[in-house]
């Protein structure tokens, strides 16, 4: 019991310290412009070195040191979230190990180095997903995990391709890397980056991880696992220059935003509106990241993980107060009962829809009027106008449902702000959620973007949210008349709230096709025709083969008496 308790304090404190201690380096590094590397030679072959290397530059301990601030608050918080768990030693170790695995990869900048971080999250987050161990999470794990390998796979084929440039160190020879010759490579690069940040066609691994202890959602969604694929994105950005990839990933990105903005305002589990929310503001990553904006981009990646770790927290705190069932239609009038975690989770919401000067404000607002005024297609342009009301509606929708609408609990429910570990660990995030935004803004940006846009369109961002704010909030005030005519349009709602089908095509279809062409390919071939050329025909050909040789090395005098007849005969025909 001792160690229980002292396990999430001691965790809390280290993470604490070294998000300090990066958080230094980087003022130091961002002041001098100085990048150190350290590099382990592991082995040599020809003119190539395999080399194991770390980079200690603004970006990565930037990044690390938000990773590392977002685990401790996590960490103490998973104390009281999952004290009485009799894995609970588990738990933290599996916790610590993905924290080690996403220092590994953002620290570097080695294709073959990364594998460590890279794989290792993999690895830990198919851990972290069937913790509970039950066949929902068996499903989601071995989706999660799969949907991961296609990543992991992109990876080993780039390293494969880039033996010919030399080195695997992407951040000195991305800028070399021309569309003529390297059009593969990229192309991979930007595969493995869409797996793990869930893009379509891989979106419906992201929900599904749900099932993982909402510790482990606050750490996947906010700074972790989702965000590496952006992160080496962020890192190959000078390779995506004036690139044919940019276009593909524009409209993709843009398509995930829209398709997860849509299926939030038809989901009614609290974890996974809040999963379709991260995968909304990974297409806004992703895609402000394809126009070439790539400061912007990572701005948008560090005050996004701040709030969405605080909206995972406070999700949590929920859950454990009504008494572990996530519908949201099961909640209402939480405000009165919980007034310190709702009013985080407020701030969280509104940080998510971009409310002036919280955090999501300086990178949100930017991005979308960079975007309106870059050089983008009407489809491109509705997407980005569409996902941004569909994320302030269903923002709405979730504080009508769980915090401000009716009372519907249960009789038996004991809601309450009593758990001090909980609410205490989720203070930090929420006033980084409403500061951390302008010193982010004045550390990156030093030198303002000049946006020169019509007044129309500088006052289109605040007219689409308030628009989505009043139907989101009114549609489900009305929500007789809005349940009735869901059902007159059943077939729109259900693939709006399946994510396009997305999880049944991942799942179902696959594994049908599979096994139907497993069980042809084994009559067909396994027992047909890989029998009669492959194993068994070989082995026949050869006992022939062997028993002419047999009589060959035997000096049989009857043997070479009939090649004596035979050879005879062919000259005689052939001199005829």
């Amino acid at each position: 019991m001792v160690w229980k308790v002292y396990m999430h304090v001691t965790s809390m404190l280290f993470l604490g310290l070294s998000s300090i201690i990066c958080w230094t380096v980087f003022l130091m590094s961002m002041s001098t412009g100085v990048v150190n590397m350290i590099e382990w030679e592991l082995m040599s072959l020809n003119s190539l070195t395999v080399i194991f290397v770390l980079i200690f530059d603004w970006i990565s301990m930037l990044f690390l040191s938000f990773v590392l601030l977002i685990s401790s608050s996590v960490m103490y918080y998973s104390g009281s979230y999952m004290s009485e768990d009799k894995n609970f030693n588990r738990f933290m170790y599996l916790v610590l190990a993905f924290v080690f695995s996403m220092a590994m990869m953002v620290l570097s900048p080695n294709l073959i180095s990364i594998l460590l971080g890279w794989d290792g999250l993999g690895l830990v987050s198919y851990a972290l997903v069937i913790f509970y161990q039950n066949e929902k999470s068996a499903n989601a794990g071995m989706l999660t995990v799969l949907s991961n390998r296609v990543g992991d796979v992109a990876i080993l084929l780039s390293i494969g391709l880039m033996m010919n440039l030399g080195s695997w160190n992407f951040v000195l020879y991305s800028y070399y890397i021309s569309d003529s010759d390297w059009i593969l490579l990229k192309f991979l690069v930007m595969l493995a980056a869409m797996t793990k940040s869930a893009q379509i066609p891989f979106s419906a691994w992201l929900p599904a991880a749900m099932a993982a202890p909402t510790p482990v959602s606050a750490l996947v969604h906010s700074s972790t696992l989702v965000t590496a694929g952006v992160y080496l994105m962020i890192r190959f950005s000078s390779a995506l220059e004036n690139s044919k990839i940019q276009s593909l990933l524009l409209i993709i990105s843009c398509l995930t935003m829209f398709m997860a903005g849509l299926g939030a305002n038809f989901e009614y589990d609290l974890k996974k509106i809040i999963a379709l929310s991260t995968l909304s503001q990974l297409g806004v990553m992703l895609s402000i990241l394809a126009l070439g904006y790539v400061d912007l981009s990572f701005f948008h990646l560090l005050s996004h993980a701040l709030f969405k770790a605080l909206l995972f927290m406070c999700a949590g705190v929920v859950i454990h107060s009504v008494g572990g069932y996530q519908d949201i239609r099961y909640m209402g009038c939480l405000i009165k009962f919980m007034p310190l975690s709702v009013a985080y989770m407020t701030v969280a919401n509104l940080a998510l829809c971009g409310f002036p000067f919280l955090a999501g404000f300086y990178s949100k607002d930017m991005i979308l009027e960079v975007a309106f005024m870059s050089w983008i297609n009407y489809i491109a342009f509705i997407l980005y106008i569409l996902a941004t009301g569909l994320t302030v509606s269903y923002t709405m929708r979730l504080i009508f449902y769980s915090l401000s609408g009716e009372y519907n609990l249960s009789c038996m429910s004991n809601v309450s702000d009593e758990d001090n570990i909980m609410t205490n660990s989720m203070t930090l995030l929420g006033f980084s959620a409403i500061i951390m935004g302008a010193i982010l803004s004045w550390l990156l940006f030093p030198e303002p973007y000049m946006i020169c846009m019509s007044v129309f369109m500088k006052s289109s961002v605040l007219m689409i949210c308030s628009v989505g704010a009043l139907l989101g909030y009114m549609f489900n005030l009305l929500n007789v008349t809005y349940n009735l005519k869901s059902l007159m349009n059943y077939e729109f709602v259900v693939m709006s709230g399946s994510m396009w089908f997305m999880p049944f095509l991942s799942t179902k279809k696959i594994s049908e096709v599979n096994l139907v062409n497993g069980i042809m390919s084994e009559k067909l071939m396994d027992k047909g025709w890989y029998e009669y050329l492959g194993g068994q025909g070989l082995y026949y050909l050869f006992t022939k083969l062997f028993m002419i040789l047999n009589m060959l090395q035997m000096n049989s005098i009857k043997v070479f008496m009939k090649m004596f007849v035979v050879g005879m005969v062919i000259m005689l025909f052939t001199f005829m």
